[in-house]
């Protein structure tokens, strides 16, 4: 069989067997705590509050970094690999704790 054919096989057989094993073993683990008596509120999960921002801000870090990047590249000696993954890197991440400060705020606004 050929190698081009063969490496997408494996790979969506491995992705589909992970799948699997963890909703089967999470399925096996639901009920033998259902069977034991414990609270159906257990499998409830905490909702985040505000994924859209998150999602928003990091895609907006992430195409401030490729501005800035392109700046850095255009107008320094740095190599454009090199100013452009550390710029996506640097305001993605400035972006992701910027909204997780912003969450906090607000989850703590709406404690009180």
């Amino acid at each position: 069989m050929q190698e081009e054919i063969l490496i997408p096989i494996s790979l969506f057989a491995s992705i589909v067997l992970i799948l699997w094993l963890f909703f089967s073993t999470r399925n096996k683990e639901r009920m033998a705590l259902i069977e034991k008596g414990a609270d159906a509120n257990l499998f409830k999960s905490k909702s985040k509050p505000f994924p859209v921002l998150k999602l928003g801000m990091f895609i907006a870090g992430i195409g401030l970094g490729i501005l800035f990047g392109n700046i850095i590249a255009v107008s320094t000696s740095l190599e454009e690999p090199t100013a452009y993954f550390s710029m996506i890197f640097l305001f993605a991440g400035a972006s992701l704790i910027i909204s997780h400060l912003f969450e906090k705020k607000r989850t703590e606004n709406n404690n009180e």
